[in-house]
Formats: C-alpha cells, structure tokens, sequence
C-alpha cells in the first residue's frame, strides 16, 4: 500500500485550517516553487497536488476520513484502486480522485464530443446568494426599502478584481499549458479510463497572474462586507423570490459577479388573512343592527375606516365584498378585494332594562 503525503504539511496549514487560509497558503508556495522561476518541479507538483485535495470540500473530507492512504479508500468495490494520473505533453503526474462526476465519465467513454459536445461553464462568475427578508403585511401595500449588509466575496482593490499586482502581467498556465483543461487517466483492473477536467491551477482559465496580488493572493476578490439597499416592491407575497441582478459573490479574477435572490416571508397578520391578493377578516356587527340594519365601521389594512352598509335581517356567516380594497398586483396595476364576514356581538352582560326589552321581545315571538 503507498501512503500518501501529508498535504496539510505540505501546504504549510493545520487540518482545521479554513478554506482561504490553504487559499492563501497555495498561492504563496506556488509562486515561489513554480518552475518559470527557477523553483522544484517535484516540490511545485506536489503543491499542487495537496491543493487539489484540500480545496475542495468532499475530496478534503475523504482525505481526513481515510488518513494518509486516501488513494486506497474503497469506491466502486472493495479495495478498488482510485489513483489517477494526469498527462501533459506525455509526462504522468499522479494524482488521487474519486468518480465524482458520472455524467462527464459516461460522456469520456462512449465519446461524447468533449471539449466540442461538452457544456461549457463560466468558471470565473461568482456564486449567488440568497438572503431571507421578513415584512408585515402592511409592507405589501407601498413597498418598501431594505438596507441588507451582506459578508460576501467582493472585488479586491488592490488589482482591481484581475489577480495580479499592479504592473505585472498574466502568463500562460504551466500545467495546462493555456488550454484551461488537463487529462484524468483513471487506472481499473480492466484497463484505463480518460476523461479532460478543468485545470485545477488556473480553474479553466488557461493563463495565471505573474504575481500574484498581495491582497487576494491571485484571487481577484477578497471576503468582506456591503451595505445594498434594496426596494421590496407592492404585491409582493409570502415565499416570492426577488432576484436583484449582479449582487451576489463577486467573480473571480474581474468575472461575471453572481446574483442575489431575496426570499420573502411575510408575517401573520391578527386581524387580517391573505389569499393570492385578496384580504379576509370578521366583521363584528352589533345585533340590533343585524336585525334592524344600519352601517357597521371597519378599519382597513392601511388604516382606512370605511362604512359597511347591513341590511335589516343580516344573518352571522354573511360575506361582504369591499372591491379593490385587497393587496396590489404583483408588477402590474389594480388590487384584489376585501372579504368581511359578519360575526354577530352577542352581549355577554345585560342592563336591567335591556333584559325587560328582549323579554317583550320573546313575548311577542322574537
């Protein structure tokens, strides 16, 4: 069995180090043993190598499951060998990887066209972000604005999002050789399989900065915070989605910045329930007037009192229909109805001279 190399010593890190820190650690070591620059091949391979592992986040969890003898945990059986090895202009450097993408195994082997059939990814855009946003049901009348800070990958300004220091240069990528893409050669006990994945140095991008940005370390962004001020717009309803273009993760190295996705949640309202854009609530109406009739007041969701008009005889249960006094329309224009269900007051505590009168009123077969 060959035991594999401590990468976390390679890289110079602790296992618990954070993403960024091998981050940091991979740009600094790479670009002092880089071969263009008089470092070791060997050293700069392996570099490599133990980045590839550690910077993805299943990869470093196999690794740290199985220990130093990562490249023998089982997959597809029991004690199937996993290494691969990767070739550029004929010289093998061994790597370890699982099968992690089925899809583009199956396409390499029955010859799906890749690069030519193969769906090409940005693979410098920035990730989106989706933020929760709650708001009372009154906020859906006029909309309203949000102030969100956000703790996100923002655009370095030290290079200004391209990776390099400023007034040094891009140069072609050393282990694709400015193609964006290596070859995997997967050994099995039947034979080999390839398939072409993203380089894992230049993530696809075929060129990598001369030297590297002392702030982002070639990255072209850096974690911090920004404050976005936002506008919920009228209408909008519970669980609605609102994409606010290019605010998500910045790109890398001056690419496509992702999107931010704000998630609505609106509040449980006491008086009033919603239904698409329309309102419902009890209309409390006293019992005289439900017999006699007469105009009940009702305040409406914007503090509106308006006056419901209740005929002689008004059963409890009765509908009213109140047009256009309901939430907007999403993006368009108009607003849905409000519907007030009679809810007869019956009196709990009578005065001495209203229980004479409801007794007449029993009398005469009320």
């Amino acid at each position: 069995m060959r035991k594999r190399k401590d990468y976390y010593k390679i890289l110079g890190v602790s296992p618990n180090a954070s993403l960024e820190e091998i981050r940091q650690a991979y740009y600094r070591l790479a670009h002092k043993y880089h071969p263009d620059k008089g470092g070791d091949p060997e050293k700069f391979k392996e570099i490599n190598e133990a980045y590839r592992v550690l910077s993805d986040p299943e990869k470093r969890r196999q690794y740290d499951m199985y220990g130093r003898v990562f490249e023998e945990a089982p997959t597809a059986g029991a004690g199937a060998e996993t290494g691969f090895e990767w070739f550029f202009g004929g010289k093998p450097f061994d790597f370890d990887f699982g099968f992690e993408d089925l899809e583009e195994m199956v396409e390499d082997i029955f010859g799906f066209g890749f690069p030519k059939g193969r769906r090409k990814r940005d693979v410098k855009r920035g990730k989106d972000i989706e933020v929760g946003i709650e708001l009372n049901l009154e906020d859906t009348l006029k909309g309203k604005r949000e102030t969100i800070i956000l703790e996100k990958w923002i655009k370095c300004q030290r290079c200004e999002g391209t990776g390099a220091e400023p007034g040094s240069k891009l140069i072609e990528c050393s282990l694709c050789r400015g193609t964006g893409y290596v070859k995997e050669i997967k050994k099995i006990p039947f034979g080999q399989i390839t398939r072409t994945v993203v380089c894992p140095q230049c993530k696809g991008e075929g060129y990598v900065p001369e030297k590297p940005c002392n702030v982002c370390y070639g990255e072209g962004r850096i974690r911090g915070k920004e404050e976005i001020s936002v506008f919920i717009p009228p209408g909008v309803d519970n669980n609605q989605e609102i994409k606010i273009e290019g605010k998500g993760d910045a790109g890398r190295k001056g690419g496509k910045p992702g999107n931010l996705y704000l998630r609505i949640f609106v509040k449980k309202h006491p008086i009033f329930e919603r239904k698409g854009d329309d309102l419902y609530a009890k209309l409390k109406v006293p019992l005289t007037v439900a017999v006699l009739g007469g105009e009940v007041e009702f305040l409406t969701l914007e503090k509106e009192k308006i006056f419901v008009k209740i005929p002689p005889g008004t059963e409890s249960g009765r509908i009213f229909k109140i047009r256009g006094k309901g939430i907007p329309h999403f993006g368009g224009y108009g607003r849905g109805n409000l519907y007030l269900k009679v809810e007869i007051k019956i009196p709990k505590r009578l005065t001495k001279k209203q229980k004479e009168l409801l007794e007449r009123l029993r009398e005469e077969g009320l």
